[in-house]
């Protein structure tokens, strides 16, 4: 069985005596004639008004056994709580996105490691440690002031862009095959194909399961005797298409850049300049995107509030449907 969970207003009105109801091997329908009435198990449960939480359990002849939770006075602030949304979401599987940083963590090639060091031990009551780093370190925002002065800090960037429907692009397969590889307008059109269309404000991530070879810097630079580094990624037609098409909020990768290897190798960052450029912001060295599905999950993108920031280590975490 599978549990589903929405809202019913003026639909599912359960009186006093529901709680004597058993529900246990319950259907629910909708009579077509009074579409404010629906029936459990062939009961009549009511007509009146009301705002019900309900979750169902369902098979696959979809059956379905309902609990429900009248929202109250009590239980929701003037029917405004979303309280019952939290209570949902804790049900579902959280997936970190993030990879643990310190010192020897894979980077960009013009970064030097960072540092720590100990102000307070416990010793003195209490530890205090001193982290110096760049700010494009681990897994981090590339906020537009990155490449553009007078675009957004990363402080400006507002908070309502920091939870948003995930798309995932899965291409790890052909990745394996070229780790050259850059997205296709056919993967996104595939992806369109089984799940609709891109949503607008999403946030976009490319999977390649090149987050696999972390924590090893060669491995993620994959660099030849040549001195071409070898690694997968975006494409200008896919990125125009899905910020200015599909009017996306930000997209992700898990290598170290949003250009290919071999265009990073000459110092050719266009596909980063240009998102960048659009006022809009990047994750870069995502870590786990073979645990979340293609489609229907949200992800929580956040960072330190630095006044002035060009980049921060972030934290970003999706919560599966």
């Amino acid at each position: 069985m599978r549990k589903i969970a929405f809202l019913l207003t003026t639909l599912a009105i359960v009186p006093s005596y529901a709680s004597d109801i058993d529900f246990s091997e319950a259907y629910i329908m909708r009579d077509q004639m009074k579409p404010n009435q629906i029936t459990l198990g062939g009961i009549q449960v009511g007509e009146e008004s009301t705002q019900y939480q309900v979750d169902f359990l369902t098979d696959e002849n979809y059956r379905l056994i309902p609990q429900l939770e009248a929202v109250t006075a009590e239980n929701s602030d003037n029917k405004q709580s979303l309280w019952h949304i939290y209570k949902l979401l804790k049900s579902r599987k959280w997936v970190n996105l993030t990879h643990p940083f310190d010192g020897d963590i894979p980077h960009w090639k013009g970064f030097s490691p960072m540092t720590t060091k100990a102000l307070y031990t416990y010793d003195d009551g209490f530890l205090v440690l001193e982290y110096c780093h760049v700010g494009q370190w681990g897994t981090h925002i590339d906020p537009p002031a990155h490449f553009f002065e007078g675009l957004r800090t990363q402080e400006q960037i507002g908070v309502e862009e920091m939870l948003l429907p995930l798309v995932v692009l899965d291409v790890h397969e052909k990745v394996a095959e070229n780790p050259d590889y850059q997205l296709t307008m056919e993967d996104i059109t595939t992806w369109e194909a089984k799940h609709g269309q891109v949503p607008e404000g999403a946030f976009v991530a490319m999977r390649t399961d090149w987050s696999k070879r972390w924590p090893n810097q060669d491995a993620m630079q994959n660099v030849d005797d040549k001195g071409v580094a070898h690694y997968p990624g975006w494409s200008m037609d896919t990125l125009k298409y899905l910020y200015e098409e599909r009017h996306i909020t930000a997209s992700g990768h898990e290598p170290t850049d949003t250009d290919p290897g071999v265009a990073t190798t000459l110092d050719d960052y266009s596909l980063e300049s240009y998102i960048l450029s659009l006022d809009k912001y990047q994750i870069e060295l995502l870590a786990n995107l073979d645990q979340v599905p293609e489609a229907g999950a949200l992800v929580s993108v956040t960072w330190p509030n630095a006044k002035g920031g060009t980049g921060f280590p972030a934290r970003v975490f999706a919560i599966l449907p």
